[in-house]
């Protein structure tokens, strides 16, 4: 899972309600390319380069975990969406928005379709100003100077003045409130573990991944189910008891709550599914000693995914061990997932069809999906 990274983006307009095109180019930033985390003021400054009216000019910082090509790409959809009309012309144009990469952390790019940094940054103080509100202290990755160095160096003499508006951060504020531990659930290729790390980076929260990748016996299991079967829910439980008991144990006072990729239950769930009957009650027992004397989530949230979803997951992510699960056997695991929550009456639980989506790469997923958590949480 990316982390995710940050993108200052310039914002002009020179047509139309100047104001109004630039909200809803920040609206469109936000629902496809990332967090807006800081916008400078707004500038009201000529028309540079060419004979036209007045710009309103901004700068916003972006969280995103899109590539630098992808971004531009979103930018150049906005710009069409928002009236903007492209000629074969070289020379400037008015326009209802414009939309310019400057900086993407510090990394250096140059090919015919995109230059970062943008090659303008030093001779424009129409540029220079609203990022200097936002990005005083970053160095230019290439010229190795801070910005408000290159504003004071600047011989672009414009003159600029600070407009009498302001533009506002268009997200829904989430905050989940009242959840100190969230648990994230699903069937195995269900997405559990890239929604929750998201989460985590997105909403300071301290992550708690199931460490299932330093089981010995989970390769073993799926050669020989019998054979292996109990060793591996055991291991599972064991592991499962240490980690959340020591992490749910340990707040870090640094994090808003708590999300794990994983609730201990799925150990009797998925042991009710493997295990033979008289290994089955020894196991219920165990689990019913341990369960006790653990957390439990305020909010246990489940991510459905059809079977045939969910097989293509599977063998998309490629774990070798995983390429012979059956359809059945998923669609056993489902079915005791559900029946389980039914039954709970003390935690919060709330299941989302996810079958049709994909928020890991389509942003307006992601944004749906938090907005339908959302509602469940106020």
């Amino acid at each position: 899972m990316k982390s995710p990274k940050t993108v200052i983006l310039a914002l002009g307009s020179n047509l139309g309600d100047r104001q109004a095109y630039m909200q809803k180019a920040l609206l469109q930033i936000h629902e496809n390319i990332g967090w807006i985390r800081d916008i400078s003021r707004v500038y009201e400054t000529p028309a540079w380069g060419f004979e036209g009216n007045a710009f309103l000019n901004a700068c916003v910082s972006v969280g995103t975990r899109l590539e630098p090509q992808e971004i531009l790409d979103k930018l150049l959809l906005v710009e069409t969406e928002l009236g903007r009309e492209r000629s074969d012309s070289e020379n400037y144009q008015n326009r209802t928005i414009d939309l310019d990469i400057l900086l993407f952390e510090d990394e250096v790019l140059d090919t015919p379709e995109l230059k970062i940094p943008h090659p303008g940054i030093p001779e424009r103080a129409f540029v220079l100003k609203p990022l200097n509100d936002i990005a005083s202290s970053e160095k230019h990755p290439v010229l190795h100077k801070k910005i408000g160095q290159l504003l004071e160096e600047t011989t672009d003499d414009s003159p600029i003045s600070v407009a009498g508006i302001k533009l506002e951060k268009p997200q829904i504020d989430y905050k989940f409130p009242g959840c100190n531990y969230i648990a994230v659930e699903g069937n195995i290729g269900a997405g559990k573990t890239s929604f929750s790390t998201m989460i985590s980076q997105d909403f300071n929260a301290k992550l708690v991944l199931e460490r299932f990748k330093d089981n010995p016996f989970l390769p073993k299991f799926y050669e020989n189910k019998d054979r292996y079967a109990f060793p591996l829910e055991m291991s599972f439980l064991a592991d499962r008891y240490q980690q959340l008991s020591d992490d749910l144990a340990q707040y870090d006072l640094f994090k808003d709550f708590v999300i794990s990729d994983y609730d201990v239950f799925k150990s009797l769930i998925f042991a009710r599914i493997t295990l033979h009957e008289d290994e089955y009650s020894l196991y219920h027992k165990l689990f019913h000693l341990m369960y006790k004397e653990l957390v439990k989530p305020e909010l246990y949230i489940y991510l459905y995914q059809n079977t045939d979803r969910l097989l293509e997951n599977i063998k998309k992510r490629g774990r070798d061990y995983e390429q012979n699960i059956q359809p059945d056997y998923l669609f056993e695991i489902n079915k005791s997932y559900l029946n389980f929550m039914k039954s709970q009456s003390n935690m919060k639980v709330q299941v989302i069809d996810i079958s049709g989506l994909d928020f890991v790469s389509n942003r307006k997923d992601y944004l749906w999906l938090l907005s339908e958590i959302d509602k469940a949480v106020r």
